[in-house]
């Protein structure tokens, strides 16, 4: 389960992080970014479900967004 609840109002600025960062590595999602990404994110092995899988890419861009303010 998870430990947080994804915030409403935090989710277009997660989302803008996530399209921003795709346009920056140029939509090469199987590039060297984005492979680092997934190996450091999850290690072994993927989360169960592709809802997970959602959600913790969601929370990760929520997370870009809070430290890109501060």
């Amino acid at each position: 389960m998870m430990a947080s609840a994804i915030r409403l109002r935090d989710l277009p600025g997660g989302v803008y992080e996530l399209t921003r960062l795709a346009i920056i590595t140029r939509l090469r999602f199987r590039g060297p970014y984005w492979t680092w990404r997934l190996h450091t994110a999850f290690g072994r092995g993927y989360p169960a479900s592709r809802v997970e899988l959602l959600r913790s890419v969601l929370e990760y861009g929520i997370w870009m967004r809070r430290m890109r303010r501060m």
